[in-house]
């Protein structure tokens, strides 16, 4: 009874504030090879498109897939007032769309709109919009083990103005895009010892772009000695253990799983992180998210005592890491021979997928 009367609530807000829907004259999708999917590369026919203007969200629309027209005096530009998420849509084997824990991903993104000083956006523009954008692209969703369909909830500042402050008005965005694994194989990490991704009090745990920004350098320096990606420390020591560029990271001690804690707001609260932490208690490890030192991961490791690494991301799913650099120092790893992260990316994919029962209720139906 209570589904249903929330449900009337939010169909009712939908028709008055009126989602206007134009299809696209002809689709894209007979172009896309859908066995050469690079995340993030192809975009599917239509997007959704809302403005906030004199306090109130308005002009929510989904339209076929389009540039926008942009003044060179835009706020985002000049003052990077800008957030995003990151969500997955699936096909089960009868061919149904799920999303995968839209809820969540649509809390986080109020909780980076009010760090960057931006207006909330409702659930029912987020949540009833992303279904109805993915209801009417559907056919894009990849059938396919470990394909999905990507999909980018953005926000950004939309004043024409020169001004350091808060912008009055605002667009959201939310793109949809097919794609494969992000990566194929297992991972090789540097450890940053010199550039910091956050610090308390700062906006580390917000998606917002200036994160990423400010993570390129360090990346790049990374990728030139054989690296895919930093695992970023804290920026007073360059000791405690943050997150990895893309992704939360995982370390296995024998029937023990330890993730950096995120009390001190540097690390983003990853909905994947939370789905494995949920799933590894499941499967009778103890887990335990708190400060973790790069000395104690150096001193386990030559025990012997740490046998995995993993990150955990929407984009990179489990992706297991087979080295990781600390000064002169190299771990490596035998990724053949790993039971934990095979067996969570195993459970995970599942659910998103169909083939196991989702005893969490973590997927939404189209």
């Amino acid at each position: 009874m209570f589904v249903s009367l929330w449900l009337q609530k939010i169909f009712f807000m939908i028709d008055t504030m009126g989602i206007k829907i134009t299809t696209a004259g002809r689709s894209k999708l007979s172009e896309i090879n859908f066995d050469n999917l690079p995340f993030g590369k192809y975009f599917t026919d239509h997007m959704l498109e809302a403005d906030y203007e004199d306090g109130e969200w308005k002009s929510v629309d989904i339209k076929p897939y389009q540039p926008l027209l942009l003044e060179p005096s835009l706020a985002a530009l000049h003052y990077g007032q800008s957030i995003f998420e990151g969500i997955k849509a699936y096909r089960n084997a009868n061919g149904e769309a799920f999303i995968f824990r839209p809820h969540d991903n649509f809390k986080r993104f109020n909780i980076s709109a009010e760090r960057m000083e931006m207006p909330r956006i409702p659930e029912e523009i987020f949540i009833e919009g992303m279904r109805q954008l993915i209801n009417l692209d559907k056919n894009w969703i990849p059938a396919r083990e470990d394909y999905s369909l990507y999909i980018r909830p953005l926000m950004f500042a939309s004043d024409c103005v020169i001004g350091v402050r808060p912008s009055e008005n605002y667009k959201f965005l939310i793109l949809l895009s097919p794609t494969g694994p992000y990566y194929s194989a297992p991972m090789k990490i540097y450890v940053e010892e010199k550039y910091t991704r956050a610090a308390p009090g700062g906006v580390g745990f917000a998606k917002n772009a200036g994160n990423y920004a400010g993570s390129m350098h360090a990346t790049a320096t990374a990728k030139r000695q054989g690296y895919d990606q930093v695992l970023w420390t804290d920026a007073f020591e360059h000791k405690w253990l943050q997150e990895v560029g893309t992704m939360n990271v995982f370390f296995i001690f024998g029937n023990k799983a330890v993730t950096p804690s995120l009390d001190e707001g540097t690390i983003l609260e990853g909905v994947t992180r939370d789905s494995a932490i949920t799933i590894l208690k499941d499967m009778g490890l103890t887990v335990e998210e708190r400060k973790i030192n790069i000395d104690e991961l150096t001193d386990a490791y030559k025990a012997g005592k740490l046998t995995e690494v993993f990150g955990t991301g929407t984009a990179a799913t489990i992706s297991p890491i087979k080295e990781l650099k600390y000064e002169d120092f190299v771990m490596h790893f035998d990724t053949d021979k790993w039971k934990v992260a095979p067996q969570l990316k195993k459970t995970v994919t599942d659910i998103r997928e169909g083939r196991a029962e989702d005893r969490f209720g973590w997927m939404v139906k189209i």
